[in-house]
């Protein structure tokens, strides 16, 4: 245990991930090790500005396209199609892309409906019936679980779901990474060096909790 950094880290993630990585005994390890330091969770599926410092660190998945960030790959994000063995029992279940076409889809809407996953489903199945949509991950999530239809979802989130089957298997499209990410300014911080020294150790296990 370190009793020699004192502070908050502001750390920003997705809604889905966050039970995961509580869960996984991550925050409390940290706590353990640098006990003058807490974790301020700043939870969003919309991108938190570091550069703005609306947050101190992120982990983020997707493209780690902004320039003004700086950090590193930590896990592989992948999703697969998935439905509720209600839906599957009364709807079949579809063998290929191609036979989504004939199932209700659940889609993403609000914050999120710019995600990947909304362009590929309007890119690879134009036409589909669309019978909701969700403006979090977790309430598709919900929605699949209701029997709504079917939808695209991250493994790690579809597959601890007893009530979900994977009805096709992941969709190398919708592949992406996981980034640690921060803005140059605070790398050099303490506290925020501490974090993600920490992060870096933690690598085997946070894989396991970020891509499944």
């Amino acid at each position: 245990m370190k009793h020699d950094l004192t502070g908050t880290v502001r750390l920003t993630c997705p809604e889905p991930v966050l039970s995961r990585i509580v869960a996984s005994g991550f925050v409390d390890r940290f706590h353990d090790r640098h006990s003058g330091l807490r974790i301020d969770f700043i939870i969003s599926d919309r991108y938190v500005d570091l550069a703005n410092g609306d947050a101190d660190v992120a982990f983020r998945s997707g493209e780690a396209s902004d320039e003004r960030l700086v950090g590193r790959k930590i896990a592989e994000s992948t999703w697969a199609v998935y439905a509720s063995r209600d839906y599957v029992k009364r709807r079949g279940h579809p063998r290929s892309i191609e036979d989504l076409l004939q199932h209700d889809l659940i889609g993403f809407d609000g914050v999120i409906e710019n995600h990947r996953a909304t362009q590929w489903l309007a890119s690879t199945l134009p036409g589909a019936r669309v019978a909701a949509r969700n403006n979090s991950v977790l309430g598709v999530v919900a929605a699949v679980k209701s029997g709504l239809g079917v939808a695209p979802l991250p493994t790690p989130i579809g597959d601890a779901e007893g009530e979900l089957i994977q009805v096709l298997p992941p969709v190398q499209a919708l592949a992406r990474a996981w980034h640690l990410l921060c803005h140059p300014n605070q790398r050099a911080t303490p506290r925020i060096s501490a974090f993600i020294d920490f992060v870096v150790e933690e690598l085997p296990a946070l894989r396991k909790v970020l891509g499944g």
